[in-house]
């Protein structure tokens, strides 16, 4: 009574506040005669009361008259100021009254039927009727719209306790009348005060909006509490409505008064099959397939409502309400005929599902034509759309819902299935490491992380709930073979491209190397060990064992760098300007590889190992090309040392000597493990070929000649052996032998050479009879007692040292060719070997 009273309170205020010409204001006739006190406020508010039971409305109608301005100010105010002591009165009363359904500590609850109660009393409440949800359902004016024929034609004493709580009125037309109230007593106080002629008008008390506010606040704080779980189904109605009214009340949303409505055309159907007798079969096959497609149609509305329900959860906040109710009861009548057999409850989850996947082909996704970060951007904004939809469900949905539907988890195992799906669709399409890159990143960690399942906004109710994306069988390790297989092939596609570029920039430009803290190194290395490191630190992000697939791939592709680079060089660079140049420069950068890939032995031992060898072979050929090269300028300048040319002129051991200098400033360029080794290769290889020329018997001093060869043998010799120290050779064991041979050739005397034997002896184990015969045919010592004695003293010297000598690894003589004949009758003249034929 106190909200009807209220409510035409704020009626009369606001036609009196001239906003609206009309308002009606309708009132069940089921409360009979209006209390004295609000026929005199309708009639001081210029209002018409119907008494028409057909019509159960009162019109508030303008009297179309001006008031005089202080008459109407004066009513005006009297009435204002009545009216909110009234209104306060009847809040207070109300708000105490434990029948008032918006009272604190209220709790509405259906009432079931008395005995005595009249067959044509409406129904219980609606099983939404708990804390926070809707006071009533709208459906009930559509329902006694279908039955006011039949309620007009009984005649049944109203009773006054019933009729309050079952009005037909919309309840929540009252609510409305209260807000527009509210706004006219501050549109009214806001003229007041810019009325300068009128009296001010006393202000409502701070407390009084406090109040407001607070009330406000509690109300707002029940919506977000959930629907309790058990219920009590509402009474059914006695005659169900028809097939047709029924269907377009589940069109219209309808559902709760529809599913009513339903349940009593299948009990009446229920009850014929049990009395059903032969000549019935007919109707009775007719009502249950009615029956199946209403069901059918019911089923399918709530499907539409559920899935689009995280799309537009203001309108479908109150409907889910009804639909967890019909679920509920479903599932619990599921064994009595009449009804689906398929689980409610399952088309339930199958409509979230659909919704969530709604969602989610809803997130944008450019072309990647057109985007070259289409996967990463989509994948960003799918992010934010789960995170945002989440949060939805758990403000807006959840409270529509008893607990044990679990509303919160169930949308997450549907994005978790339904975002793996989609994750498999977008796999079809990428074709690039960092699509497939971004793709294992969102799986293995984006998706699970704060950015997402981790949100704090989502918290405490994903604590309980799994994180992992729900894909199919070996997806992932799909996945990740397709990931390995395409970083491999871009792989070979940037070492293709290394080539390329150095054959642009250096080759064809003959481009000098560039020299780098005293070294000659170009940008290969370091092109080569950032793709590596790029994918495996990017990779490591991910998984770490991912990571080492990964590496081991690299280091495959990279096995066969070192060939493919050889052959293209040798193609582009033959004969080139910079040759040797680019030699060292490659033997410095693939060595230099090599020390950054050792940072992956623990990984990837045996693939490093693999690529280790290749890179060392290569390297051993460009040294041997730069050695080959090398001999090859030398060559003609060592066969013309020991002769006659080279007695008198000096100019082939000059060009020697210039040949050698420049190899040491090469070799001055080259990184230290290879450049030693380079040094003592070419080092042996002079020393050999210059002493060789002594055993190929070019030249035979005489005349005393033998002195300036030996002075001229020592002279050269320092000027090498300063050489090669300079260039840091290691092979100081070769450094004497050009002395001891100078100290035999120079004697004067032929049995002082027997004193100068054992240096040469002890510093070269290798040095035999031929040598010396060799070294005797040079200094012009062909035969003779002397000649003979000198050998003996050789082979006493060997005798007597024995293991004494030098190391026998450190070889000199033992692989020079000697050309003298050392035969005991090689001084023979020819008529003396003549007589030793058979035949004479």
């Amino acid at each position: 009574m106190s909200e009807l009273i209220t409510a035409q309170q704020e009626a009369e205020l606001f036609v009196r506040s001239g906003r609206a010409s009309k308002q009606t204001v309708r009132f069940s006739p089921a409360h009979g005669k209006l209390p004295l006190l609000v026929q005199i406020h309708a009639w001081s508010a210029g209002c018409e009361m119907t008494d028409k039971p057909t019509e159960d409305c009162v019109s508030l109608k303008s009297d179309g008259r001006t008031p005089t301005n202080g008459a109407a100010k004066q009513t005006l105010g009297m009435i204002h100021t009545h009216a909110q002591t009234l209104r306060r009165s009847f809040r207070r009363a109300a708000k105490n009254s434990p029948l008032s359904p918006g009272g604190k500590g209220s709790k509405v609850t259906p009432k079931k039927n008395t005995p005595g109660d009249d067959c044509r009393s409406p129904s219980p409440p609606s099983p939404s009727l708990s804390s926070g949800s809707p006071s009533t359902s709208p459906p009930k004016n559509i329902r006694g719209f279908f039955q006011k024929k039949e309620e007009d034609d009984a005649d049944v004493p109203s009773q006054k306790g019933v009729d309050l709580k079952r009005s037909k009125t919309d309840p929540n037309f009252t609510a409305t009348l209260l807000q527009r109230g509210a706004d006219i007593r501050r549109s009214l106080k806001f003229r007041a005060k810019k009325d300068k002629n009128d009296k001010p008008e006393s202000l409502i008390p701070v407390t009084e909006h406090v109040s407001e506010k607070e009330e406000e606040k509690e109300e707002e704080e029940v919506v977000v509490e959930e629907v309790e779980e058990a219920y009590t189904l509402p009474e059914l109605p006695h005659t169900p409505l028809s097939v047709m009214q029924i269907n377009n009340l589940i069109q219209m949303e309808v559902l709760e008064e529809a599913h009513l409505n339903l349940l009593a055309l299948r009990l009446e159907f229920n009850q014929e099959r049990e009395e059903c007798d032969e000549d019935s079969p007919m109707e009775l096959a007719k009502k249950e397939k009615d029956l199946s497609i209403l069901y059918g149609n019911l089923r399918e509305k709530i499907s539409i409502i559920v899935r689009d329900s995280n799309s537009l959860p203001s309108r479908n906040k109150g409907l889910l309400v009804h639909v967890a109710r019909i679920i509920q009861e479903e599932e619990r009548r599921a064994e009595e005929p009449g009804g689906l057999q398929s689980s409610w409850t399952e088309v339930w989850r199958e409509a979230v599902a659909e919704g969530v996947q709604v969602k989610v082909e809803k997130v944008h996704l450019e072309p990647r034509e057109q985007n070259p970060s289409w996967l990463a951007v989509h994948l960003g904004l799918l992010g934010k759309a789960i995170v945002e939809d989440l949060e939805n469900v758990k403000k807006e949905l959840r409270p529509s819902y008893p607990p044990s539907f679990k509303v919160f988890s169930t949308y997450v195992k549907s994005y978790h299935r339904v975002v793996g799906q989609h994750l498999k669709k977008l796999e079809r399409q990428v074709t690039e490491v960092k699509d497939l890159y971004a793709l294992l990143n969102y799986i293995i960690n984006s998706y699970k992380s704060e950015k997402i399942m981790g949100s704090l906004s989502l918290q405490p109710e994903m604590r309980d709930e799994s994180a992992d994306l729900q894909l199919e069988d070996d997806f992932l390790k799909q996945l990740k073979e397709k990931y390995c297989c395409k970083v491999k092939e871009d792989m070979r596609s940037s070492l293709d491209r290394v080539i390329e570029l150095e054959n642009k920039e250096v080759w064809k430009e003959s481009k000098t190397p560039v020299e780098e803290e005293g070294f000659l190194n170009s940008h290969i290395n370091m092109d080569v060990w950032t793709q590596v490191k790029s994918n495996a630190s990017n990779t490591g992000r991910i998984d770490a064992q991912l990571e080492k697939k990964v590496i081991s791939c690299c280091l495959e592709e990279l096995k066969h760098f070192p060939k493919r680079f050889e052959a293209e060089f040798k193609r582009h660079c033959s004969g080139h300007f910079h040759w040797t140049e680019y030699h060292i420069t490659y033997i410095n950068s693939f060595g230099a590889l090599q020390e950054h890939m050792e940072g992956y032995r623990d990984s990837c031992p045996n693939e490093l190992e693999g690529f280790r060898k290749e890179v060392k072979l290569l390297i051993v050929r460009l040294l041997q090309d730069l050695e080959d090269q090398f001999k090859e300028d030398v060559k003609p300048y060592l066969r013309r040392m020991m002769t006659r040319k080279w007695l008198t002129d000096d100019e082939d051991f000059q060009k020697l000597h210039s040949r050698t200098e420049l190899l040491s400033e090469h070799c001055s360029q080259m990184r230290p493990p290879h450049a030693q080794e380079l040094v003592n290769r070419l080092h042996y290889h002079v020393v050999r070929e210059y002493v060789g020329q002594l055993m190929k018997n070019n030249y035979s001093c005489k005349n005393r000649k033998h002195e300036k060869a030996a002075a001229k043998i020592r002279k050269q010799w320092s000027q090498l052996r300063d050489l090669f120290e300079d260039m840091k050779s290691t092979h100081e064991w070769l450094h004497p032998v050009g002395d001891d041979l100078s100290d035999i050739i120079t004697q004067k005397n032929k049995a002082d050479i027997k004193n100068h034997l054992q240096p040469i002896v002890e510093h070269y184990p290798d040095f035999s009879k031929k040598h010396l015969v060799a070294v005797l045919n040079f200094r012009g010592l062909l035969r003779g007692r002397e000649h003979h004695l000198i050998l003996q003293k050789l082979a006493q010297l060997k005798k007597d040292l024995g293991n004494a000598a030098g190391d026998k690894n450190q070889v000199l003589f033992g692989d020079m060719q000697v050309t003298v004949n050392t035969n005991c009758f090689s001084s023979l003249p020819f008529c003396c070997l003549n007589l030793l034929l058979p035949n004479n």
